[in-house]
């Protein structure tokens, strides 16, 4: 729904009761927010009968003098609807609200948002149904104890419309993607050769079995390579497979910087309402980037399964740390989730500072990797 369509159906008759879960001090003093414990899984919020979660916000702070590294990749978000057995929602707590790498950065899209002071304030306005029960749980893999604020806004209803479906969001990580050695090719063949004709071996952001629609995703990319010749990261198409259907599939895309709606290798950051750069790497495309598309306008429907994929480079050539979270609405039961890395393996590497003394040496040969 575009912005004049939402203000000029505000003065319609609405039906339901606007409620909020929060972190507020129960005794009415000024510790408004949730102890968690290194360990701890906590139940932050429990609603009983029909609804939709409309909006939330969090935010979290180490609870001692100096902030935790990567904090947004050590807490876990998980949310279950109509007393499921599996999470409908899981990811790290950065990565569900927009961005990667374990850190935080102001931008603003449609659904979802980081805001000041330096991004550390989350809201995700993503509609988010239940006919008989709404359960959120914070788990928390940190070296310290964290405060943890939070406000879930949702409506409450007599009963849940028949056609509404399930919000869900999974994350998943390569690092690094499976691509091939570059010593010895030339670097126009690693970059642009060969052919995909099968979409073997792409990066797959969501896999999805039942009826729904595919409503986008963040991606995240650590460029890996060291090389002082041309090192976009990008160049590999993404494919949507649609309900089962082989390959080319009817959404079949030119690139990865087209698929996010920008172009021409970019570095420039951007944030709008559907599509942004949050992040846009340095030097020769080096270090860390990071991206969003919300099909908020053209959403994906498949009626059996959707397998949404994007090449790591053209033809799969490149090795780098790919890391995506999706979105998407569906009948349940969901297909079961993959298990979700321990702490360790979800950390972000160091940055690379490309072109010191060793990268150089390296590169021309001085110095045995």
């Amino acid at each position: 729904m575009h912005i004049s369509q939402q203000l000029s159906s505000l003065s319609l008759a609405r039906t339901g009761r606007r409620k909020r879960e929060s972190s507020y001090d129960r005794s009415g003093g000024n510790k408004d927010y949730f102890s968690i414990f290194p360990g701890e899984n906590k139940t932050i919020c429990q609603i009983q009968g029909a609804g939709a979660i409309t909006h939330i916000w969090m935010t979290m702070a180490t609870d001692g003098p100096r902030e935790e590294e990567y904090l947004p990749r050590k807490i876990i978000l998980r949310m279950y609807w109509d007393n499921e057995p599996e999470p409908s929602v899981e990811a790290p707590i950065g990565d569900f609200f927009g961005m990667g790498h374990g850190v935080t950065r102001n931008f603003t899209s449609a659904a979802l948002m980081m805001s000041p002071e330096d991004g550390k304030a989350f809201n995700c306005f993503f509609r988010m149904p239940y006919a008989t029960e709404a359960r959120i749980e914070v788990e928390s893999e940190t070296d310290e104890a964290i405060k943890f604020y939070f406000y879930i806004d949702y409506e409450e209803y007599d009963r849940l419309p028949e056609d509404e479906l399930r919000f869900h969001a999974q994350w998943r990580r390569e690092c690094p993607t499976d691509g091939v050695p570059d010593q010895g090719m030339d670097n126009a063949y690693f970059e642009f050769g060969g052919k995909n004709v099968t979409g073997d071996g792409n990066y797959v952001i969501l896999e999805a079995e039942g009826r729904g629609h595919y409503v986008g995703c963040n991606f995240n990319v650590h460029n890996l390579r060291e090389t002082r010749e041309w090192n976009w990261y990008g160049e590999g198409d993404d494919m949507i497979f649609i309900d089962g259907e082989s390959w080319p599939p009817a959404i079949h895309g030119t690139g990865m910087e087209d698929y996010f709606n920008t172009a021409w290798c970019p570095q420039q950051e951007v944030c709008t309402p559907y599509h942004g750069i949050i992040m846009g790497g340095g030097w020769n495309w080096s270090g860390k980037i990071s991206t969003y598309r919300y099909h908020i306008l053209d959403p994906i429907m498949f009626e059996k399964s959707i397998r949404v994929t994007i090449e790591h480079g053209h033809n799969n050539h490149r090795s780098d740390d790919v890391s995506s979270t999706a979105y998407w609405y569906q009948e349940e039961p969901h297909r079961p989730n993959r298990p979700l890395p321990k702490v360790a393996e979800r950390m972000p590497l160091s940055d690379l500072k490309p072109f010191d003394d060793t990268s150089i040496k390296r590169i021309f040969g001085h110095l045995n990797p």
